[in-house]
């Protein structure tokens, strides 16, 4: 696949790029929310904003970014990548949309019956953070995301790497998955706010929760 980027000209250009762009483009549903979002901010969405800080300017952001893992096997396809400068310090933005649907597998169901590759994977994500190897009923997607982020932050050579859930449930549904995560890695969760975690690398890893907004839910 070539590495050219081609700008989007509109909401309809993310589509192509989904694993199942008929099944997975609905009103309501993740994908189409956060294009509208993303499109619509014309950079940064405010929610993210908050999050990365007023001055925080969106470089450039790619759809659906394939992030290989160490291990083999799939890909994490983050919703969105985005390379932001902030006054300081540019970081890589790794972003995990939902509206109602969780985070996939936990650990242990991801595990089960489970490669050798799988338990190299998990072995050198928890190197990228910089913890011991999770308890079981944490949620894999929230650690292979997080792991992305960092890979780029290392590819890229920027300051910081962030994953931050943009999520358009006005309910804020799996968010106590994501405050387990959080817990796991020693920061009490709060939304919209910055969660900072030092990495074994000397860089800081950014976690937050954003709400987005519901207007890009509508059919």
């Amino acid at each position: 696949m070539s590495k050219i980027l081609v700008p989007t000209s509109g909401v309809s250009d993310w589509q192509r790029l989904l694993a199942d762009p008929e099944r997975h483009w609905r009103a309501g549903f993740s994908a189409m929310a956060t294009a509208r979002s993303w499109e619509a901010a014309k950079g940064l969405p405010p929610e993210i904003t908050q999050i990365l800080g007023l001055d925080a300017e969106l470089l450039f952001a790619i759809p659906e970014h394939k992030v290989p893992l160490p291990g083999g096997g799939r890909e994490s396809q983050c919703d969105v990548f985005a390379l932001v400068r902030t006054m300081d310090r540019t970081v890589a933005l790794a972003v995990e949309a939902k509206v109602n649907e969780p985070f996939d597998r936990t650990i242990g169901d991801w595990l089960a019956n489970g490669s050798v590759g799988k338990h190299r994977r998990l072995a050198a994500i928890c190197n990228l953070l910089g913890c011991p190897e999770p308890p079981s009923d944490l949620r894999y997607q929230l650690f292979h995301r997080t792991a992305a982020a960092i890979i780029e932050a290392h590819r890229m050579n920027t300051g910081a790497a962030a994953m931050i859930v943009q999520s358009f449930s006005q309910e804020h549904r799996w968010f106590e998955d994501f405050a387990a995560f959080c817990a796991f890695l020693g920061l009490r969760s709060e939304r919209s706010v910055p969660l900072v975690r030092q990495l074994p690398d000397g860089r800081d890893l950014i976690l937050g929760w954003a709400t987005g907004d519901p207007q890009h839910l509508a059919g």
